[in-house]
């Protein structure tokens, strides 16, 4: 829907988004592994690291020559895999435009926490929904969702420099911009013929950070930009 490039929304508390740009650096450091890996060597790695629907609920066990981690660590793992330079790069602009504000109201430990706690919600979601997929569940996109619901909650009134359809430049105030996307979402999921995109698991996470992020953010920080201008 829109591509985001930019917000008019220092940081107050802390420094430097330490955390955001470590965990940039770690989806592209695996992705590059992830080209290093013939076609066979990367369809194991994706079965070993990403999150199976069938295999979390317990339907199905992967064939024995895939070294498998434990379902559970895989609701991490999944996090910092990609299937392509565009789905990564998509991920990263958006982890960069809304994640230092995020990492910001909450501290870095938090924010930590807060991310792939988003990440597990979205790859529940998702097993939920599409219980029996036997296809890996990769990708940032229901942590990143997280970000999104949380700054709905913090900032919706920022204005945030967007493409629109990947070449109309816009400047949008937050809250348009990201409940067009959550509607989009849920339309999408509730279609007949999903496609490859993990919908689910981006509501998942969406709903996990608009939840989480009242109670973990430092009590400094206003919700809905109370007494903030911008």
């Amino acid at each position: 829907m829109f591509l985001p490039l930019h917000d008019k929304n220092p940081l107050r508390i802390v420094a430097f988004q330490f955390v955001t740009v470590t965990l940039i650096a770690a989806c592209i450091g695996l992705f590059l592994w992830q080209l290093s890996l013939n076609d066979a060597q990367l369809t194991r790695a994706l079965y070993a690291w990403g999150m199976v629907p069938t295999v979390m609920l317990g339907d199905q066990i992967l064939p024995g020559d895939i070294q498998q981690l434990p379902a559970q660590i895989s609701l991490l793992s999944y996090q910092f895999l990609h299937a392509n330079w565009s789905h990564l790069l998509g991920n990263m602009l958006f982890l960069w435009v809304f994640g230092d504000n995020i990492e910001d109201a909450m501290g870095h430990l938090r924010f930590i926490v807060f991310y792939l706690a988003c990440g597990i919600a979205a790859a529940l979601a998702h097993a939920q929904f599409e219980a029996g997929s036997a296809v890996p569940l990769i990708g940032a996109s229901g942590s990143i969702a997280g970000l999104l619901g949380a700054y709905l909650v913090l900032h919706p009134r920022v204005k945030i420099l967007v493409l629109v359809l990947g070449r109309i430049p816009l400047r949008l105030p937050a809250y348009l911009l990201i409940i067009a996307w959550g509607l989009f979402q849920v339309y999408q999921a509730t279609q007949t013929d999903t496609g490859p995109v993990a919908w689910w698991a981006h509501i998942g996470g969406f709903a996990a950070g608009a939840l989480m992020i009242g109670p973990m953010r430092n009590k400094s920080v206003p919700l809905f930009d109370r007494g903030t201008r911008h």
